[in-house]
């Protein structure tokens, strides 16, 4: 099977029968064409690891409960001129003396998720299911360990604020984990009582970002923020079978983030203004093509949309690829070495349009071994 005709397929599964990125029958196709060796070695790592807790560490003097998320402002740094005062910002320079518990356990755990996931349904590994329901309640659903379900202290900067709607950013790994619950729901593999509790929390965090101040503000940041926020809601909805929600992130992408961020040429000029101009620009694209995926896998076609104007993400893909093959090309600001192992929007739009040039570019990037980019790597190549 042609890595097109698996993930660019129509996607006609009927509804609860998704696991967000792919359809329950291409991830059957997927667990039947035997998965790498690398699979298995991320399931081993997780089934050892956690599970982790918001609650673990906690950051000092902030109003932030022991159940609430909190991280700071990576680009936010003491005055040098007023060490006591507030944080004056760097674009680009990221402060190793902000609080990263809650973010690296939340990364974390959603990793191990997602190896999970795939381990226990790839490789029908039971072990996996059974650590999975461990990490999940302790994350999702202990009311002694749980996290609470909005991002109301995430990214705060300190003299100014104890949280923005930009933190929401921190919770696009959650896309990772929902779906390896996605995956561990396919053959019903985890308790129902589980499932239950994972999808509350999941409901009522999908609420507070479309209902609070800080999650309407991250919807029309107008840059990568809305784009990975609309991303997210669409996972998130998926995930629970939110219909509303999903067309909202539809409508959104038609009618905000397409006339709002790309250009006639294809570039993305708010992305381009920042000091990491080429990974902040791949990251956006990134989040493109994950909602166009969720899309796909839910009978709605956005890859080729078009605003009256023709403008259209196509174009943002076949601007942006020559320069994430050869970031040495790229003549905009680029502070700090660009890794592209990570980025995968030419794997998912090569398939979905049928791009021979964007999946041979983007078989020849280097790879990172994370469990997501796997997940991608067997999608197109299977």
């Amino acid at each position: 099977m042609s890595a097109s005709a698996f993930l660019g397929a129509p996607a006609t599964a009927a509804p609860g029968e998704r696991s967000i990125l792919l359809t329950a029958a291409q991830a059957q196709r997927m667990r039947d064409a035997k998965p790498r060796e690398a699979v298995r070695k991320s399931a081993d790592a997780a089934l050892k690891a956690g599970p982790w807790s918001v609650t673990t560490h906690r950051p000092e003097n902030v109003d932030a409960g022991p159940h609430d998320y909190y991280s700071e402002g990576p680009y936010w740094w003491p005055d040098p001129k007023n060490p006591k005062g507030p944080y004056i910002r760097k674009d680009g320079e990221r402060n190793p003396a902000r609080f990263m518990g809650n973010r690296s356990d939340l990364g974390n755990m959603c990793s191990a998720v997602l190896s999970l996931g795939m381990g226990a349904y790839l490789l029908k590994d039971k072990r996996c299911a059974e650590h999975a329901s461990l990490v999940l309640s302790t994350w999702f659903v202990d009311p002694q360990t749980r996290m609470n379900p909005n991002l109301e202290f995430g990214q705060a900067v300190r003299g100014h604020n104890t949280g923005r709607g930009t933190g929401i950013i921190d919770t696009v790994s959650l896309i990772h984990g929902a779906q390896g619950v996605a995956l561990l729901e396919q053959d019903s593999l985890l308790d129902a009582k589980v499932v239950d509790g994972v999808h509350r929390w999941f409901v009522d965090y999908l609420r507070w970002m479309t209902t609070s101040k800080k999650g309407l503000d991250e919807k029309k940041s107008s840059n990568n923020h809305a784009t990975w926020w609309t991303a997210q809601a669409a996972a998130y909805a998926t995930l629970v079978g939110d219909a509303a929600a999903k067309t909202m992130a539809w409508d959104h992408y038609r009618n905000y983030l397409v006339p709002t961020e790309i250009q006639p040429d294809g570039s993305c000029p708010r992305e381009e203004a920042r000091t990491q101009s080429l990974s902040y620009s791949a990251m956006n694209l990134d989040a493109f093509a994950v909602l166009c995926r969720i899309a796909e896998t839910n009978g709605v076609s956005l890859w080729k949309y078009r605003t009256p104007q023709g403008l259209g993400i196509e174009t943002s893909f076949r601007y942006l690829m020559p320069f994430v093959a050869h970031p040495e090309t790229w003549r905009k600001q680029q502070i700090t070495k660009y890794n592209s192992d990570g980025t995968i929007f030419p794997a998912l739009a090569g398939a979905a349009l049928h791009a021979g040039d964007l999946l041979t570019a983007y078989r020849a990037l280097p790879r990172s071994e994370s469990p997501w980019v796997q997940l991608v790597d067997l999608a197109v190549t299977v």
